[in-house]
């Protein structure tokens, strides 16, 4: 059953490949139109060339055989055909490779309609980059936050470190210890595939040093989806605060996080 899987995969790889292959122009990619091209696209040899790889290797990957497929390969292909950031995610998805690569500066990626939409948003809410650095915010959030969004030697906010390391963090958040391990809990969850990026590494080694309390929760491997529900504050002049906590995924840039929070009514038992 395993082995059907892996064919499937092989299979639906190799029909990628040749899809991508197929809608190009020779021209493109600089090779000559010629008359004697019986197929639309690049012939497999030319791909293999622009590569630099074996025609014979690619062939069989087209082909959906069993083959070694390193990253370097997948790099090199991907670079070859000139696929699109979304094309090369699923070349190596289906390749069952890690893209060393894969890493994009999320600064550039919230700079544009996320931020702007910001501005339309009438409640406290921010956008969280892939290792939940507060990449940007609107002035409701500004107000409820305060000096936590403010960038330290030009360096975004991080939501784990300013949790975990900011002098107030434990009278801000109401009900800090369950908060902040649920926090960790969500935060291996969400990373679970990308474990092994140095950005990542160095903040869980910077937080586990920093903060016992994070290092505690983040051996226990408790692991959680990220889900809304009520978020309380002690704020320092505002008193306390409740909010029903939203947060959605860009489709296109799904390593980011829109956080919103609405005001609410805190419900006593």
């Amino acid at each position: 059953m395993p082995e059907k899987k892996i064919d499937t995969r092989r299979k639906e790889l190799g029909e990628f490949l040749q899809a991508i292959r197929k809608r190009g122009s020779p021209e493109e990619f600089g090779f000559p139109a010629g008359a004697r091209r019986r197929t639309k696209g690049l012939r497999r040899e030319e791909v293999a060339q622009l590569a630099n790889m074996s025609a014979t290797w690619y062939t069989w990957v087209e082909q959906g055989r069993e083959v070694n497929m390193s990253a370097d390969a997948l790099i090199r292909l991907a670079q070859a055909l000139k696929l699109t950031r979304t094309e090369r995610a699923y070349l190596f998805e289906f390749a069952g490779r890690r893209d060393p690569q894969g890493h994009i500066q999320e600064e550039d990626l919230a700079s544009n309609t996320l931020t702007a939409l910001l501005k339309d948003i009438k409640v406290p809410a921010y956008i969280l980059g892939r290792t939940w650095n507060i990449l940007a915010w609107n002035p409701e959030a500004e107000k409820l936050f305060g000096e936590w969004l403010s960038p330290d030697n030009n360096v975004a906010p991080n939501l784990l470190r300013l949790v975990f390391t900011h002098p107030n963090a434990k009278t801000f958040v109401i009900n800090w210890e369950t908060r902040s391990k649920r926090l960790v809990a969500e935060f291996r969850a969400d990373c679970r595939s990308r474990l092994e990026e140095p950005e990542l590494q160095s903040l869980v080694l910077e937080l586990s040093k920093t903060s016992a309390d994070f290092d505690q929760f983040w051996k226990q491997h408790d692991v959680l989806e990220r889900q809304g529900g009520l978020r309380e504050f002690n704020h320092s002049s505002l008193g306390m605060l409740a909010y029903q906590q939203v947060t959605m995924r860009p489709v296109d840039q799904e390593q980011l996080k829109l956080v919103m929070l609405s005001p609410t009514k805190k419900a006593r038992n």
